[in-house]
């Protein structure tokens, strides 16, 4: 996303549009802290630190001493993306020389970066923590309250850009559960027809094939299928009708379906 423009709703224009566009995660994190810059001033890094249960990671910074930071950050456990507080929108310290909530994180970064003033953004979804966008400055009192302010801007964005995308991976892996279990479902029907067992002994089979292969079942079960597939296209093209209607022919070349290759069942 271009960040030449200066006006705020311009530059939320061209993210809510980039966001419509679904391109991947990284590319919106990487366009809103790259609009941070742009959008105040004053700011000369900027971070997306994202939490999901307890884990975190940065998601997008526009350099290393943003990136440095949110390690920290992770590392001493401090900040606003792990202080408790969820009922204030951002800390601003604009002199991080005159004190900070945190202090072990303010010293490393004094003693490990330029940065002398910043304000972190907390992101809240449904009154629950999903990350923080992290906006610092090089001078210590250069970060003035009007650019907190509209920095708020900018991060109530962010938690819906964060909340759009959990939202459509969420459903782009229950699409991938729902298909990796048909073709679980397709590739225990034809085990149970091969073998002659039932359901549940078909399905440990394919469990223990696939431990014995090192292999995801739902991986093994879309082998059985195409195993299958390909062999049934095979008989079908080379036994074709007798002259004499038997629909006798040649008898199937037997499957190369590493699935299927009878193990014995655990017992």
């Amino acid at each position: 996303m271009p960040a030449s423009a200066t006006d705020p709703q311009d530059l939320l224009n061209q993210l809510n549009t980039l966001v419509h566009q679904e391109p991947p995660a990284e590319q919106i994190y990487q366009a809103i802290v790259d609009a941070a810059k742009a959008f105040i001033p004053s700011c000369d890094h900027a971070s997306l630190l994202i939490a999901r249960g307890d884990t975190f990671w940065t998601a997008a910074s526009t350099d290393e001493v943003a990136a440095r930071i949110d390690a920290l950050e992770v590392e001493l456990r401090q900040g606003p993306c792990f202080d408790a507080i969820v009922d204030e929108p951002f800390q601003f310290d604009a002199d991080l020389a005159d004190g900070s909530p945190w202090p072990e994180l303010t010293a490393q970064v004094l003693a490990e970066t330029p940065v002398r003033g910043s304000i972190g953004y907390r992101l809240l979804v449904d009154e629950q923590k999903v990350g923080a966008l992290n906006l610092h400055c090089d001078t210590a009192g250069r970060l003035t309250d009007q650019d907190a302010e509209s920095g708020t801007i900018l991060a109530t964005f962010a938690s819906s850009a964060v909340m759009t995308i959990a939202a459509r991976e969420e459903a782009m892996g229950l699409s991938r559960a729902l298909a990796n279990s048909r073709e679980i479902g397709k590739a225990i029907g034809l085990v149970m027809a091969s073998h002659k067992i039932t359901d549940q002994e078909a399905f440990e089979l394919l469990r223990k094939t696939s431990q014995d292969m090192n292999v995801k079942v739902a991986d093994l079960a879309a082998e059985v299928v195409r195993g299958q597939s390909v062999q049934f296209a095979r008989t079908a093209k080379s036994s074709p009708v007798s002259e004499a209607g038997t629909g006798t022919g040649p008898r199937a070349t037997p499957s190369k379906t590493p699935a299927v290759g009878r193990p014995r069942l655990p017992r």
